[in-house]
């Protein structure tokens, strides 16, 4: 009978209880879990559906079947790439029983793709996503100035890229200066931090003076692995460079490692010692076009020289400087002639202008001045007299004819008139009543007096005629 538990069954004296539903799943899950502790599948991703709380669930498929499976959000961020609908992939996890529906899910542990490697397809998905956005168009990139004078590394410190850069720059461009911005660039947490230090270095030259501004940024390390170069494929980072107001060099790796930073970037070096070769050759044109140029001022200046040694020869031999010396006595004869006839025309002016003078000082001598102004004095002060008498008589006569105007005209004034009872009659407007018909019986008057005015209303009206 223990052979056959089923037959056995029906023969049992004592009916055995049923498990409920719960009991059960509870058996098959803690038996799942046990048996499917850490299991590796592979298959299709199958709707795929990224839920708004970052966790990933899709189904696995091979063709005959397809398994459940989730991937919770503190574990796909450190999956490089994104899974899509039709990729083969292979999975680590468990398997997990959900009670409430029965239902058997796959736990993803770790992800990758098969056939091809996951930091290629991340690569391309991440390569894609910005080309599509426009961060890799050209009309981005910017001209690196023509002669930089500061130069920011963002890189390891203890890293041989900064070694390389050193050198180069020290031999062959040691005017320019060189500030470090330390970043991690391998591992989990580099992206983040070359990231910062590129927003550092902006900020540093958004506060400092004119002089001391970074005028290039070299962000790169040497060479390594996909895997060692992966943080200069980070979204972060791609967003900072192009987010940099100062103009990016990026130089990760060798000449054939190619990285999301080098599509962004506004010049790509092969290696961190040509990015520094890149920036040092402006100094290196500059200072071999001034050793031309030198070479050409001095051919010239040569050529010139000899230029003028051939003419001063050829003026030496010419006929004119034995014709000179002679030229030059006539000329001074000349000027001697000149100068006496000159000595002799300032004599003979000199004897003018003493007698001249002599003239003047007897008229000027003091008895005769006094005598002059005695008489000037006495002819000033009948003027004086004379003036006085005539300004007297003036003011009389026009006093005399200012006094009969005003007699005329106070004759003349009709205020004059109204001190003898007379008076003056206006309406309200101003005009003067001269005629009783120019007023009617309600009309109000202003009557003025001598002394005085008087508002009158008219009560009726008669006519002299």
């Amino acid at each position: 009978m223990d052979e056959f538990p089923l037959l056995a069954a029906l023969f049992e004296e004592e009916e055995r209880r049923p498990w409920t539903v719960s009991e059960l799943n509870e058996q098959v899950k803690a038996a799942v879990e046990r048996q499917f502790a850490s299991v590796w599948v592979e298959g299709e991703v199958v709707d795929f559906r990224r839920a708004s709380s970052g966790h990933w669930y899709f189904n696995l498929n091979d063709g005959g079947s397809q398994l459940k499976c989730v991937c919770w959000k503190g574990t796909n961020w450190k999956i490089r790439f994104k899974p899509e609908n039709g990729l083969m992939v292979r999975i680590r996890g468990r398997l997990t029983y959900w009670e409430a529906k029965g239902e058997l899910k796959l736990t993803v542990d770790s992800l990758e793709p098969v056939g091809e490697g996951a930091l290629l397809v991340a690569f391309e998905q991440i390569k894609a996503k910005l080309a599509a956005e426009g961060l890799f168009d050209e009309v981005l990139k910017r001209k690196l100035p023509p002669f930089p004078r500061r130069i920011g590394v963002v890189t390891s410190p203890s890293g041989a890229a900064l070694h390389d850069i050193l050198t180069v720059l020290g031999r062959r461009a040691r005017s320019v200066s060189v500030v470090l911005i330390p970043a991690q660039v391998q591992g989990e947490t580099a992206g983040a931090q070359i990231a910062r230090s590129i927003t550092r270095a902006n900020l540093f030259c958004e506060r400092c003076i004119e002089s001391d501004r970074i005028d290039v940024l070299i962000v790169g390390r040497g060479g390594g692995s996909g895997e060692d170069l992966w943080a200069f494929n980070e979204e972060v980072v791609a967003r900072a460079i192009r987010g940099s107001a100062i103009p990016v060099i990026s130089a990760v790796g060798h000449e054939t490692d190619f990285t999301i930073s080098d599509f962004v970037a506004d010049l790509r070096a092969a290696t961190p010692s040509a990015a520094a070769e890149i920036v040092a050759r402006a100094e290196a044109e500059i200072c071999e076009r001034i050793d031309r140029q030198s070479t050409q001022l001095t051919n010239l200046i040569n050529y010139q020289m000899l230029s003028a040694r051939n003419e001063l020869q050829s003026l030496a031999m010419a006929p004119v400087f034995a014709e000179f010396p002679s030229y030059l006595r006539e000329l001074r004869y000349r000027v001697d002639e000149a100068v006496v006839d000159a000595e002799n025309a300032v004599d003979t002016r000199l004897g003018t202008n003493s007698e001249r003078l002599r003239e003047i000082t007897a008229r000027l001598s003091p008895i005769r001045l006094s005598a002059n102004v005695a008489e000037n004095k006495k002819r000033l002060a009948l003027l004086d007299h004379r003036a006085s008498a005539v300004a007297s008589e003036v003011t009389n006569t026009r006093h005399r004819k200012l006094e009969k105007t005003m007699t005329k005209l106070d004759a003349l004034s009709p205020l004059s008139v109204l001190t003898r009872g007379y008076s003056i009659t206006q309406k309200p407007d101003g005009k003067v009543v001269r005629d009783s018909h120019q007023t009617s019986a309600g009309d109000r008057l202003n009557i003025r007096l001598a002394r005085g005015r008087l508002e009158a209303e008219v009560r009726s009206v008669t006519s002299d005629e």
